[in-house]
């Protein structure tokens, strides 16, 4: 709850940033099943876009969970608030004038829909990273699938908790025979086009 002592102080104006950048933020939101590829994809993304002149940063979920989210389990109310410390992070690093490529399971329509609406202005695409769950639990990266069907996680997303798949993301990206580079690709070139440098002259 903010505090009615709290008040918004102006600064100068982000498009200064993004012009001294030559580049416009985007947040491209991964979601999927745990093992669906999320993180990979994620990684490939950065590089490509790093490889192309443009400054980024990644969001991983596991990552958040080891700083900054690391106070929150996995209830469906600590999931809401994951998500939502997420977004606010994704949008300051866009607010910079970053590309941030944000990698979380995310498995609730609404919370991902709080994560457009806090983007606010910024251009915002949901990516589906669309892997079947036999897929997803074939591949099992990290053993957590063996660990859930064994009752050893409790509300493992796909498994004891569910997964909401998106009615109608940005971007689909199918996963299931294809390498990491093809799955890759689409998104790629969607944030080259989108932080694309603009004309328009910074404000003063």
């Amino acid at each position: 709850m903010s505090s009615p002592n709290v008040f918004w102080q102006s600064l100068q104006p982000r498009e200064r940033r993004w012009a001294r950048m030559g580049q416009r933020p985007v947040i491209a939101w991964l979601t999927g099943l745990p093992g669906a590829g999320k993180s990979t994809i994620a990684d490939a993304v950065d590089r490509g876009l790093t490889e192309a002149g443009r400054s980024t940063m990644v969001l991983d979920g596991d990552n958040l969970r080891q700083g900054l989210n690391r106070d929150l389990g996995f209830t469906a109310a600590d999931r809401v608030e994951n998500i939502r410390r997420a977004a606010e992070a994704a949008r300051l690093m866009a607010d910079a004038g970053l590309v941030v490529i944000v990698s979380l399971i995310s498995p609730f329509r609404a919370e991902r829909a709080t994560a457009r609406a806090i983007a606010g202005d910024i251009p915002f695409l949901e990516v589906f990273i669309d892997t079947p769950l036999s897929v997803c639990e074939a591949r099992d990266p990290k053993g957590l699938y063996d660990r859930a069907r064994a009752g050893k996680i409790l509300n493992f997303t796909g498994i004891s908790a569910p997964y909401e798949v998106p009615e109608a993301p940005d971007l689909a990206l199918k996963t299931k025979g294809a390498l990491v580079a093809e799955s890759a690709a689409p998104l790629i070139e969607a944030l080259l086009r989108l932080g694309a440098p603009s004309d328009a002259r910074p404000p003063p």
